[in-house]
């Protein structure tokens, strides 16, 4: 697991270092493409009241950007293992006292919400049974620290095949909305209507 941490850690740096904190950045093909999966995955929070989100696999911060355009009491955590995203978002955000970087799991604490967008696309040269496996080990954790739901996008297994590359993951969005309906609540949703070859799982805990 480290390895594969590793490797896809090195992955973004790259990213991050050649086109700075932008979609590009976060290998995203345009801002639209960026936008729209933030899009779905805020469907989980209840905006009506103050609210935490923890960004699992944050990049430099963008969806803090997204909330702050829409929402002005809320906390933001985002948690990258890459130093090099930290650097950027802290660098673009830290004057606002609603925002903070971790790069430990353990330095997390229980939010409201944790989304995950394009967290587990990049598999490299893994198996996917054994990236599979990652993946729901991850799910389980931002389970935990999670109080009112959690929401997460992966690539579908439904994407034409000759636009599927090897180095990424393709996640079957039946199996992916089976697991967390038997796992964690039976209150999940599957968003699988917006342009693009991915999902959006949503699941909500209270």
């Amino acid at each position: 697991m480290k390895e594969m941490l590793r490797d896809v850690e090195a992955y973004f740096a790259n990213k991050v270092k050649e086109h700075g904190a932008t979609h590009a950045g976060v290998d995203f093909a345009t801002p639209a493409a960026q936008t729209v999966r933030f899009e779905q995955l805020v469907k989980v929070i209840d905006g009506a009241e103050p609210f935490s989100v923890n960004d699992y696999g944050s990049g430099y911060g963008a969806l803090a950007e997204f909330l702050a355009a829409r929402w002005s009491e809320f906390t933001y955590c985002g948690f990258d293992i890459s130093e090099a995203m930290r650097s950027q978002g802290e660098a673009l955000y830290g004057g606002d006292a609603r925002v903070r970087f971790v790069g430990d799991r353990a330095d997390l604490i229980p939010a409201d919400y944790t989304v995950a967008s394009g967290t587990f696309n990049m598999k490299l040269g893994f198996d996917p049974v054994q990236w599979q496996r990652y993946v729901l080990e991850e799910v389980a954790q931002m389970a935990e620290v999670s109080t009112r739901g959690f929401a997460f996008n992966l690539l579908t297994s439904y994407s034409d095949p000759e636009r599927m590359r090897d180095d990424l993951y393709y996640g079957d969005p039946l199996f992916y909305f089976d697991h967390c309906k038997r796992h964690y609540s039976k209150n999940v949703a599957l968003l699988h209507d917006y342009n693009g070859y991915d999902f959006t799982i949503v699941v909500r805990l209270a």
